[in-house]
Formats: C-alpha cells, structure tokens, sequence
C-alpha cells in the first residue's frame, strides 16, 4: 500500500483530531485555533464531523485567514477573534499544518502567506498540534522551503538588506493569477528568504523579528507542538 501525499495529509488530520479527542485534549465547550492550507483543511472538515456526530458541542473557533473562516462558515462552525469576550485572548488548543518540520519540532510555517495570523493564534494557544505529509519532515530548516518574512511594504528595501546581512537570499513573492506582488490578507507583502547552509530557527526567529519594518517571520519556535506525520506506508508518526 501506498498512500499519495494529498491522501496522507487528511491521514494526518483525522488521526490528530480523534486522538486528541480520545486523549481529552479537544472537548466540548473548548476555544480552538483553525490554521490555514492543504492539511489544516481537512482538520477542519474533521473536526466539523465530529461535531456533526455530536462527539463535540459548542466549540468556538478563531480562525487565522479568510480561507479557514470561508470553511467554517460551510461547516457551520461559529467563529470568534481573539478579542471578543468569550475567547478572552487565549486559546485551549491549536491545530494547524506545517511546511517544514525540524527533528526539534521547530516550524516554517507561511506558505500561504498567513503566517502573521497563524502566529498570533498559536502562540497564544495552550496546546498547539501540527499535522503534516512526510515530505514536511526535514533535518534541518532554512535551505530549500523559503522562509516566510512578513513585512511593511515601504520598508522593502531596508528589510531586504538587513535580512540579506544574516545571510538570506531574498526573493520578493509574487502573485500567481495577480500581477503584482502577493499582498497579505493583513495588507502587507512576503519576502522569501533562503540559506545556504542551515541556520539556528530559535536564534533567526527573535533576529528577524527585531528588524525595523518587519510584521513577523514564519519561524515557529516558541511553543513546541504535537506533530502528527502521515507517511505513505498508512502510519502516523506522533512526535
């Protein structure tokens, strides 16, 4: 048996969310994160049928992009911001994919350009589960999937040097079926930056961060997650 890479992200997904309903970690009345992308989708379709099968009741959800609320207005799953009243700024659980993940379970997440957003919600989440394919799994960060850097549009060019002074090629993303560069659902634009030789996230993280005229950068380092890895022999690893 094989199982094909869009199979192992719903895998993924589904193995996560039941077992962290089996676990007592997703329960009824809780405040979720939903993430964004290929394999955060299918958590949410997921976590729609077991609310569907009424395993799960009352469950609010504060989404990190217009694609995740679109689904939740589908699934009928109610939505909420971090600032109203009845989420109170935390979370009890996050769920979200990846686009790498390191032996550390340090993250690059942004892919999809909603890496401000996913940020916010999963740092401020008390658990935080990831779900991914194998092809997310990597040795190291920084090389070959670009790192996402959020940034304030008329600060291109001084962000673009000081990043290229820690060593990044920088590519300015642009749009597919846009012309133009990729503007964020924040109105900001993404730069992508590349290694050559493999870089320490947690150090990059908080360097990248601190340059003036960047919004945030896609290394996810702070709140170590629950990863769930679908592989095409049909396993899934927890890690």
């Amino acid at each position: 048996m094989s199982v094909s890479k869009d199979e192992q992200k719903v895998l993924a997904a589904k193995t996560a969310v039941d077992t962290l309903i089996e676990e007592g970690k997703i329960f009824s009345g809780m405040k979720i994160g939903l993430g964004t992308g290929s394999t955060a989708m299918p958590a949410v379709k997921r976590l729609a049928e077991r609310i569907g099968d009424g395993t799960l009741k009352d469950i609010k959800a504060v989404v990190t992009s217009f694609q995740t609320q679109l689904a939740c207005e589908e699934y009928g799953i109610p939505v909420y911001t971090l600032n109203d009243k009845v989420i109170a700024g935390k979370l009890d659980l996050a769920i979200d994919g990846a686009d790498e993940i390191d032996q550390k379970n340090n993250l690059i997440k942004g892919g999809g350009a909603a890496l401000l957003r996913e940020k916010i919600v999963e740092y401020n989440a008390a658990y935080l589960a990831i779900v991914a394919d194998e092809t997310k799994n990597v040795e190291t960060l920084g090389t070959k999937f670009p790192l996402p850097v959020e940034i304030i549009a008329e600060a291109r060019i001084p962000v673009i040097q000081e990043l290229e002074k820690l060593g990044a090629r920088c590519v300015l993303r642009e749009g597919v079926k846009k012309a133009g560069p990729v503007i964020t659902d924040n109105g900001n634009m993404i730069v992508d930056c590349t290694w050559a030789a493999p870089v320490d996230p947690a150090v990059m993280e908080e360097k990248i961060d601190d340059i003036t005229g960047v919004v945030e950068c896609g290394f996810f380092t702070k709140n170590k997650p629950s990863v769930f890895i679908a592989k095409a022999d049909g396993s899934v690893e927890r890690r």
